[in-house]
C-alpha cells in the first residue's frame, strides 16, 4: 500500500485505478464498480465549492458513500450525521455549524429551505444559502460525532492526515486486501463503521451495504450470497451473535471478524476466540476512540484466547503509555490513564462552527480518560472510565466491573450513580433478586449503598452503546 500519510495525498485520490473492480454490492442486488462509484462521487463534488462544509445525513447506501468519497476527493469538509437523528436535533446542528450544502434523503428534504442542485438515488444535494461566518482549519476533513454514550453533542475534528494514518495502520494489521468483502453492521457516521468503509475502499475491496440488522434473517442470506469475508461489531452485537448461536453457523467465506466500541466480557471474548479458531476465522478484539480517528490498539488473532479481556498492543505507528494523576508516566505495574500517541490523533473537539479553525489542540497525544494497566507481555487492559468509578461507603467501585459481573451470569444490566449510591438498572423484573444476591456475594459493596431499578429497556444509541445520560 502506498504512503497515504504523505503530504497532499488523500485516502481516495487513487481509486480510479480500481476501475472495473466491484466497489459496492447492495442488499437489493445492485453492483457498482469503482468507475460507477466515482462517477457519482465526482458528480456530487462538482456542484460544491472547494473547502465547503457539507452535512451528509448517512445511511449505509451507495449514495451516502459516494457523497463522502467525492467530497473528500474534492478537499471539502464533511459532517456525517446518522439518518436516525431527530429533526429537531438536525436543525440544531445546521444552526450551530451553518453548512453551505446538505446531502439529504428524500424523507428529510423539508428539514431546511434549500436549493436542489444534484440528485443521486434517493438523495438530493442542496445549497443552504447560509453565508458562512467562520473559517476552518486547513487540514480539517471530517466532523464526526462522539459515540454518544453520554449524550454529548460534540464533534471530533479529523484531518486528512488523521484519516490516512489510521487507514494505513488498520490495513496493515488486519491485512485487508482487494479480494475482501466487508458488510456494514454499524452506521457510517460512527467512527468504527466509517473506518471499515475507509480501509476497504482504500484497498480496492468491496463493501456490502445494508441497513439490515444481524437479528434479521435476510442479513445472513445477504452475507452468504455476497461472499462476505469480514464484519465488525460492538459488544452488544457480539451478545446478539451468541444468542444466534454463531458457533453453529456455516459461513464458508468468512476470513476474520473484529470487535471494538467497548469492553467485551472476558469470557465472551474467549468463547468467540475458540469458536473462530474452530472455524478457521480470525477474531480480532480492538480498542479505539473517535478522537483517535478510530483505532488505538488491537489483539492479534493468534493471541485472541490467551489475551481475552485485554485491548492488546498499539496499532502500527502508534504508542501507548500510562499516566498518573500528574500526567507523568507511572512505574511498571501501576494502573494509570491510558495515553495514546500517533498521527491519527484528532485536532480536537467542537460544539459549533466557531472552533473549526482552532489549531491542533492535541498535537498527536490523546489522554483517553480510560484507566488501564499493562501486563508482563506488554498487552494493555482497560479497567474503566475515570468517570465510571464511585466510592460506596469507602470502597472504590468500578461501574463497568459490576456490569461485567452481572453479564457473566447472563443478566443484562447497566450501572450509574454517585458516591454512596450505586444504581443498577435492568429491564428484567425477574432478575432483581438475583442481581442483589450476586452483588452481595461477589463484592464488598454494602447493600445499603445499592439501589436496583427496573426500566422498560436499556437505552442505546445507533451504534449499540448504552446512553447513560438517558438513564
Amino acid at each position: 500500500m502506498r504512503d497515504l500519510t504523505a503530504g497532499g495525498i488523500g485516502m481516495f485520490d487513487h481509486l480510479d485505478r480500481f476501475a472495473a473492480r466491484t466497489a459496492i454490492v447492495t442488499d437489493d442486488g445492485r453492483r457498482l464498480s469503482y468507475t460507477q462509484l466515482l462517477a457519482q462521487a465526482d458528480g456530487i463534488a462538482a456542484c460544491v465549492g472547494t473547502r465547503s462544509l457539507v452535512l451528509i445525513v448517512t445511511r449505509n447506501e451507495p449514495a451516502a458513500v459516494a457523497a463522502y468519497v467525492g467530497l473528500q476527493r474534492a478537499g471539502c469538509v464533511t459532517m456525517l450525521v446518522n439518518h436516525k437523528t431527530g429533526e429537531g436535533a438536525l436543525r440544531a446542528l445546521i444552526d450551530a455549524f451553518r453548512p453551505a450544502f446538505v446531502f439529504l434523503p428524500s424523507d428529510l428534504a423539508g428539514i431546511i429551505s434549500a436549493s436542489p442542485l444534484h440528485r443521486v438515488d434517493d438523495y438530493t444535494l442542496s445549497a443552504t444559502g447560509i453565508a458562512p461566518d467562520y473559517t476552518m482549519h486547513a487540514e480539517l476533513a471530517v466532523l464526526l460525532g462522539t459515540s454518544g454514550s453520554t449524550g454529548s453533542p460534540e464533534y471530533v475534528r479529523l484531518s486528512r492526515s488523521n484519516l490516512a494514518a489510521n487507514t494505513r495502520s488498520i490495513v496493515e494489521y488486519l491485512g485487508i486486501a482487494a479480494n475482501d468483502r466487508a458488510i456494514t453492521t454499524m452506521p457510517m457516521s460512527y467512527s468504527y463503521g466509517l473506518s471499515i468503509i475507509n480501509t476497504h475502499l482504500a484497498m480496492g475491496a468491496t463493501l456490502v451495504t445494508t441497513e439490515l440488522s444481524l437479528m434479521e434473517k435476510p442479513f445472513w442470506t445477504l452475507l452468504r450470497e455476497a461472499r462476505v469475508t469480514t464484519f465488525g461489531g460492538v459488544p452488544f452485537i457480539y451478545q446478539m451473535l451468541k444468542r444466534l448461536h454463531f458457533e453453529r453457523m456455516q459461513l464458508p467465506h468468512l476470513r476474520y471478524i473484529t470487535q471494538a466500541g467497548g469492553r467485551l466480557d472476558t469470557e465472551l471474548a474467549r468463547e468467540f476466540a475458540h469458536w473462530c479458531a474452530e472455524k478457521g476465522v480470525g477474531f480480532i478484539a480492538m480498542y479505539g476512540q473517535t478522537e483517535a480517528t478510530a483505532r488505538i490498539a488491537y489483539v492479534p488473532a493468534e493471541h485472541a484466547a490467551a489475551k481475552a479481556g485485554t485491548i492488546g498492543i498499539a496499532i502500527p505507528g502508534g504508542r501507548i503509555w500510562l499516566a498518573g494523576e500528574n500526567g507523568k508516566p507511572v512505574v511498571n505495574g501501576t494502573p494509570g490513564e491510558i495515553v495514546y500517541e500517533g498521527a491519527n490523533v484528532s485536532l480536537g473537539n467542537v460544539r459549533d462552527r466557531f472552533a473549526l479553525a482552532e489549531p491542533d489542540r492535541r498535537r498527536g497525544v490523546l489522554f483517553t480518560g480510560d484507566i488501564g494497566s499493562r501486563d508482563r507481555d506488554g498487552f494493555f487492559l482497560v479497567h474503566g472510565r475515570k468517570s465510571r468509578f464511585l466510592k460506596v461507603f469507602g470502597h472504590r467501585v468500578g461501574l463497568d466491573d459490576v456490569e461485567q459481573l452481572l453479564a457473566r451470569r447472563g443478566i443484562e444490566a447497566v450501572c450509574a450513580g454517585v458516591d454512596d449510591a450505586l444504581v443498577i438498572f435492568t429491564a428484567d423484573a425477574g432478575a432483581i433478586d438475583r442481581i442483589r444476591d450476586i452483588v452481595r456475594d461477589n463484592t464488598s459493596i454494602s447493600p445499603k449503598g445499592i439501589k436496583i431499578t427496573q426500566i422498560a429497556s436499556i437505552p442505546r444509541n445507533d451504534a449499540g452503546k448504552v446512553r447513560y445520560a438517558a438513564l
